[in-house]
Formats: C-alpha cells, sequence, structure tokens
C-alpha cells in the first residue's frame, strides 16, 4: 500500500495528458524552461553584482543633495473617521 507501481504512474500520465492535451503541456514546459533558464541568469549576473558593488559603492559626500530630493515634499496622511 506504501508506493505507487509504473502502472498507476501511466494511468495519471494518461489522465493528464486526457485533460491538458499535449499542446498545453508542451507550452507548460518550455514556459517551465525558460522561467528556470532566466533564474539561474538572474543568479548568474546577480553573483556579479555583488562582487563589484563592495568596490563601486565607495561612500559619497553628503554636500550636495539630488534633483529629486529636492523637489521632495514631505505631508501627513490624516485618516477619515
Amino acid at each position: 500500500m506504501g508506493s505507487l507501481s509504473i502502472w498507476h504512474w501511466l494511468i495519471v500520465l494518461l489522465v493528464v495528458v486526457l485533460v491538458f492535451g499535449t499542446k498545453k503541456l508542451k507550452n507548460i514546459g518550455s514556459d517551465l524552461g525558460g522561467a528556470v533558464k532566466g533564474f539561474k541568469d538572474g543568479m548568474k549576473e546577480g553573483g556579479a553584482a555583488a562582487e563589484e558593488a563592495p568596490a563601486a559603492s565607495a561612500p559619497k559626500p553628503q554636500v550636495a543633495q539630488s534633483a529629486a530630493e529636492k523637489t521632495t515634499i514631505d505631508v501627513e496622511a490624516k485618516t477619515k473617521s
């Protein structure tokens, strides 16, 4: 009663193919493969960026402010009662 035999898995596979169809399963497989490839590429880029980041992030003097900081307006939000 523990594990399923090969016949159980073949029946499950047949039901899945009948429900979804081979075209949809092929599209799901290609989408999944693309997602895995994108994840691996992102991990490689993230590792390269992390190695370069400490050298590139030298402390900046706080003398000049950027344009975005000059035009920022602080406001308080009030809740309706």
